[in-house]
């Protein structure tokens, strides 16, 4: 069998750095697309420098990934690239759908106009339910995205599965609920929550900033929102092998991957917290500048199709997943690591 190709764009960010990892241990050529504006020094990536080929693209210019699909005609494409905070969606709508929404056909395009045996797969988002009142979520619940992001994914995800039924494309798109790991973005609670765990317990004197550009821990506190908001939490390195399968079946077909859970950030910060000896009601405050215009309703995702079809489930349970996280923290934070 000659090598395969795939195409990960935005590479630096947490799943696609996860998935270019198991790519290359399944022998393929990898492509990850980086803006200009990106670094190859990232932590998430720089240990991937002289394994695979990087490429400057940007999902709000059509002409940069079409230069990529037509270059390398891939076997396969995971676009993974997106303004991925919720809560930023709010303060960047615009930029939000240029790139969340618009991106997605950008690059279906491409591949429809230079690849069209190319197959393409979606990183869809469980915001696309956004307030659906629904305990257990499944391919069949309906879409009621909620905020700008959830909003923007729901308008990729459906023009993905336009181009699949409209001009026979193998598209598909994996509704991925929360899932987390060390490489997660400082801008996401989970991360926010072990870095801090890893700053106060170490005595870090100048921390990391938050997403307000404040340090992340003052006074010996960590600044949150709603701390009753509960989420089904899994690890982005499982993950990525959902996604992987899905592009090796016969037929496209989208698919919850979650874990049918469901914890509070009170039971993450518990967790977290206890885990390096302290109590958590002592170093965590609900801050109203870090609560949602509107909430997602808490739910799970019923990942029991994936189960079926592809031979998927999560494996890593969730105080398992906080633990290695903070330990990575710790670990990344110690002054013998620096």
């Amino acid at each position: 069998m000659s090598q395969k190709t795939a195409v990960i764009t935005g590479v630096s960010g947490q799943d696609a750095s996860y998935l270019a990892d198991l790519l290359l241990e399944k022998g393929y050529k990898v492509v990850g697309t980086l803006r200009r504006t990106s670094d190859a020094e990232r932590q998430n990536i720089s240990h991937l420098k002289g394994k695979i080929i990087f490429e400057y693209a940007d999902l709000i210019d059509s002409s940069s990934i079409e230069y990529v699909i037509n270059k390398y005609k891939p076997d396969e494409v995971y676009n993974l690239a997106a303004q991925s905070v919720p809560a930023d969606s709010w303060s960047h709508p615009f930029y939000t759908g240029e790139v969340t929404a618009l991106g997605v056909v950008r690059v279906l395009e491409a591949i429809r106009k230079f690849s069209p045996q190319t197959r393409f797969y979606q990183g869809s988002s469980r915001e696309i339910f956004g307030g659906v009142e629904q305990e257990i979520m499944n391919e069949q619940t309906p879409f009621l995205a909620n905020n700008p992001y959830g909003i923007a994914k729901l308008y990729g995800h459906l023009m993905m599965r336009n181009y699949r039924e409209s001009f026979g494309m193998f598209a598909c798109a994996g509704i991925l609920f929360n899932h987390e790991s060390p490489r997660r973005g400082l801008h996401f609670v989970s991360r926010k929550i072990t870095t801090a765990v890893a700053c106060i317990k170490l005595g870090i004197q100048n921390p990391p900033l938050d997403e307000s550009g404040k340090p992340l821990v003052r006074d010996g506190k960590v600044h949150l929102g709603n701390l009753d908001a509960k989420r089904d939490w899994g690890y982005s390195k499982e993950y990525v092998d959902a996604m992987w399968r899905m592009l090796q079946q016969e037929k496209p077909q989208d698919y919850i991957i979650a874990t049918n859970t469901l914890y509070s950030i009170k039971d993450l910060c518990r967790v977290a917290f206890e885990h390096v000896g302290l109590n958590w009601e002592e170093h965590v405050v609900s801050d109203d500048e870090f609560k949602r215009p509107t909430e997602i309703t808490a739910s799970r995702g019923d990942y029991s199709l994936a189960k079926k079809n592809l031979g998927w489930e999560p494996k890593v349970s969730f105080e398992e997943l906080v633990k290695i996280m903070v330990d990575a923290d710790l670990e990344r934070l110690s002054p013998k690591s620096n």
